[in-house]
């Protein structure tokens, strides 16, 4: 798909949201990606994530996790198309890890996801769940980079689509001193 096929199925979706948003990063912004509305419907999910597959398809992945909540059904549906055990990593205390009898054998190659990428903390506590359990790491992908390719994981990272979305600390946005509304639509709590 073309990047404003992939702009024009967000808007249809209704996952491009604007107004005064806390992201679970902490940050604040004029923009949010509800990215959980694409899996509502096959209609974008499936596409959305083929478009991961085919940029995986070749480099032997052997499991794909995500982080919960957000990545759970992606994490299904790459694993799906790729033909591939799927899984996700859930907070425990603070700190991502395997429940639910998930595990990823050593030497393992696997793709973490994420729907959405703005900071890339999720991410980077995946990849570090997955050495931890002696798996390495192939790649992340996203239906989402925020950053517009900004983002360094240090290993191959590629995403159905790109854009540069501003975000601001949250004692320096110029969004707060007009009085807006903050809302919070993710899912992770942020203190």
């Amino acid at each position: 798909m073309t990047n404003n096929e992939i702009i024009e199925m967000l808007k249809e979706a209704e996952v491009l949201l604007e107004g005064h948003f806390l992201l679970t990063s902490g940050r604040h912004s004029d923009k949010y990606m509800q990215c959980a509305k694409i899996f509502q419907n096959s209609k974008y999910s499936v596409p959305l994530c083929g478009e991961l597959v085919e940029k995986y398809k070749n480099d032997n992945i052997e499991v794909v996790i995500g982080p919960a909540i957000g990545a759970i059904q992606m994490a299904y549906e790459v694993g799906k198309q790729l033909g591939v055990k799927n899984i996700f990593a859930e907070r425990e205390d603070g700190k991502m890890t395997l429940r639910r009898g998930f595990t990823i054998e050593k030497g393992q190659r696997v793709l973490v996801v994420e729907d959405v990428v703005t900071t890339g903390g999720s991410v980077r506590e995946v990849i570090e769940l997955v050495e931890q359990c002696g798996g390495v790491v192939a790649g992340v992908g996203s239906i989402v980079d925020r950053t517009g390719g900004k983002i360094d994981f240090g290993v191959p990272y590629k995403s159905a689509f790109s854009m540069d979305i501003t975000s601001y600390e949250a004692d320096e946005c110029p969004i707060c001193k007009t009085g807006a509304p903050l809302v919070k639509p993710g899912s992770r709590n942020v203190k």
